[in-house]
């Protein structure tokens, strides 16, 4: 079940990653042999669910945005490889986590590998995949893109946390939402974008520029999943529809729609998700006040704004195929709503 959110503006053509990956294939070939090879060990299971993860067909995204970033710049050697695969590593690690403590059944699609494996390897092999990330790190031999990587490390594993301390709580605000957001994804996106840059030796301005682009791509691509998770499809979601409800996720779509509601309809909320009461009929009613409140369309309006952030982040850059590549990423992952 799901509704469906109608752009603003439509474009005759969707904007595509496919300029992105024609430009980084080359690049991203590299960085999948090094993630099999990284993820290898004489410990059978750790392959076993690391591979279960890395090969169930997720975009890459971030470690293209590492490769794209480097070549924006001109540049010519080898770092960005690392580089690009300890982002994929992180991001892998933090899924593998994320499932644990959300109890999660499905990821893309897939049985999670805590439903094959269980709790327990899962987030030791995340520990394992980010020991990886951080001895190839170490390899490129350079501290400001260490720095910025492993402090990302941090703030994602912050925003964890605080989005444990928010659960189920309707009292939560828009600015504690985006605070988590800001942290659980979208300071994985900036990093990406930002260590290109220090490894092509860009200059601040350079850095800067890429930083911003990625942090507000990242907010404008998990507000957009937050909105999907209402929206959208299963077989697009790679989950199922209305997870975020019946894991009691306060996001944006909730958030507004409580705040607008009346006090039977905050009362409904406060019953289904601190409560816990997330049957179909619960899902139903929720999808029927987000629509009545418009909260979904109010949702893309906000990643619009910081997908126009990012586009303003990387306008004063030469004109080159990287650029005009990441500049239709910003719309591809706001038009994931068509």
């Amino acid at each position: 079940m799901g509704v469906v959110i109608p752009l603003e503006e439509s474009k005759n053509k969707l904007a595509s990653v496919k300029p992105l990956v024609d430009l980084t294939k080359a690049d991203m070939q590299r960085v999948n042999q090094l993630i099999l090879s990284k993820a290898g060990s004489d410990v059978q299971m750790i392959p076993e669910v690391a591979n279960h993860l890395i090969s169930s067909g997720g975009k890459r995204l971030r470690p293209m945005l590492t490769l794209a970033s480097a070549s924006l710049f001109g540049y010519k050697g080898e770092n960005h490889i690392k580089l690009a695969t300890s982002v994929e590593f992180m991001h892998t690690a933090t899924l593998l986590h994320d499932d644990v403590v959300d109890e999660s059944d499905l990821r893309r699609g897939k049985s999670t590998a805590r439903m094959i494996w269980g709790n327990q390897a899962s987030v030791l092999v995340g520990d394992f995949l980010l020991g990886q990330a951080f001895r190839m790190m170490v390899d490129v031999g350079s501290l400001d893109a260490l720095d910025v990587l492993s402090s990302a490390a941090c703030v994602i594993a912050e925003g964890e946390v605080l989005q444990l301390s928010v659960a189920k709580n309707m009292e939560t605000t828009e600015d504690d939402y985006l605070a988590v957001i800001r942290a659980k994804t979208a300071a994985l996106f900036a990093a990406a974008a930002e260590v290109g840059p220090i490894v092509a030796d860009a200059g601040k301005s350079g850095r800067n520029a890429l930083k911003s682009y990625g942090m507000n791509l990242g907010l404008a691509f998990q507000l957009v999943d937050d909105a999907l998770d209402y929206g959208g499809k299963a077989a697009d979601l790679g989950k199922n529809v209305g997870d975020d409800f019946r894991e009691g996720k306060i996001t944006l779509p909730v958030i507004l729609a409580y705040r607008r509601g009346t006090e039977e309809e905050r009362a409904f909320w406060r019953e289904a998700i601190e409560g816990g009461e997330s049957s179909d009929q619960h899902l139903e009613k929720a999808l029927g006040l987000i629509t009545k409140y418009g909260t979904l369309n109010d949702t893309i309006a906000r990643a619009v704004h910081y997908g126009t952030i990012a586009r303003d982040a990387l306008a004063p850059l030469p004109d080159t195929a990287w650029k005009s590549a990441l500049m239709e990423v910003i719309d591809f992952c706001i038009e994931r709503v068509n």
